[in-house]
């Protein structure tokens, strides 16, 4: 299979907003596609979506849905991905899957390319996508802990509401135009759909993503550590981490404080290291004010990182600022790359 030079492709989710994307990005990245199975819940069914120039039909997803798929990209949340992905890769699929359902699980490789693409070798036709706020931060320090070593990670995130869907995007717009009318905020969404409390996102900032486990932090705040951990092969790494929603639509932004291995190093040191990093780009300029912001990263490919700082206690830590799109590095793309690595290493 790994020498065809095109391939028999389904998205589960290909309604959704991650689904979309990753749709854009495999027309966008001429993926090799020779047949395209878009699939989705019965209620979106009988959609039709152009890709390349043809109308292609939505079928509801089923465990039938997977015969002669070679590349199934599922975004259709983790109920789904537990309910149908083991089903597609017993079709025959490598599926890569962009929900949190397996990502801890062992033997399933969690990747983000730039950083252990070799972990991908070994699948067993079930890989994980990392949590966008994972990506983007393990994709700015692999650099650093390549070239230093790394001793210790703490992250509190600046996270777009689009991380939660669209329906809690037009909850943002919708509160928005109530508070500005003076009107009551009316929230049903956030910070959990599921939760039992909800609060206005517009003006307004949540310190909680996801639902608190019992040690005090939320679901989100645990992948980020035990994601960063399983993907930089670094279970002994002390990371901690704040999640923080905030009121604008894309990209999330981070500030990571990091302790390296190695005495001496300057500034200039991490700037060497992150500039031309794969995947990585350095805006980092105080004296011209530049700096990434979510607005100037959004729909790029790639992480972003400034403000770069020496600790002024400790010798060893720095302070950085990371942004990407959650949509694009921090879903779709990641999910798309994972693929390409793939068929270019012959690993399918």
């Amino acid at each position: 299979m790994s020498g065809k030079k095109a391939y028999n492709v389904a998205i589960v989710g290909a309604t959704g907003a991650v689904g979309g994307k990753i749709l854009t990005i495999l027309q966008d990245r001429q993926f090799p596609i020779e047949s395209l199975k878009l699939l989705s819940s019965k209620r979106s069914a009988g959609k039709k979506i152009l890709f390349n120039n043809e109308e292609v039909t939505v079928e509801e997803a089923t465990p039938d849905s997977f015969t002669g798929v070679d590349i199934a990209f599922f975004s259709a949340g983790g109920s789904i991905s537990k309910k149908l992905a083991k089903k597609a890769v017993d079709a025959g699929a490598v599926v890569v899957d962009n929900t949190s359902a397996y990502r801890m699980d062992e033997g399933v490789p969690l990747v983000v390319p730039e950083v252990n693409e070799g972990d991908l070798k070994n699948h067993k036709g079930l890989i994980s996508n990392p949590n966008c706020s994972t990506i983007q931060m393990v994709a700015a320090l692999k650099p650093i802990q390549s070239a230093y070593g790394l001793n210790r990670v703490i992250v509190s995130t600046y996270q777009a509401v689009s991380g939660a869907g669209n329906a809690a995007c037009n909850e943002l717009e919708e509160q928005s135009k109530q508070y500005l009318n003076n009107e009551e905020m009316k929230a049903e969404l956030l910070p959990v759909g599921g939760d039992k409390n909800h609060y206005p996102i517009a003006f307004n900032a949540l310190p909680q993503i996801d639902v608190f486990g019992e040690n005090g932090y939320t679901f989100e705040e645990m992948k980020m550590i035990n994601e960063t951990k399983k993907i930089m092969h670094a279970q002994e790494l002390p990371v901690a981490a704040t999640c923080v929603r905030l009121p604008f639509f894309t990209s999330h932004a981070e500030s990571v404080y990091i302790e390296v291995n190695q005495d001496g190093l300057t500034v200039n040191d991490i700037w060497k290291v992150l500039d031309g990093a794969e995947g990585v780009i350095l805006e980092d300029n105080p004296s011209t004010q530049t700096y990434p912001t979510p607005l100037s990263a959004a729909n790029k490919d790639e992480v972003f990182v400034g403000r770069v700082r020496k600790d002024l206690d400790n010798k060893k830590g720095f302070h950085l600022w990371v942004v990407s799109d959650n949509l694009v590095k921090g879903a779709a793309l990641n999910t798309v790359q994972i693929a390409e690595s793939l068929i270019k290493n012959n690993w399918l």
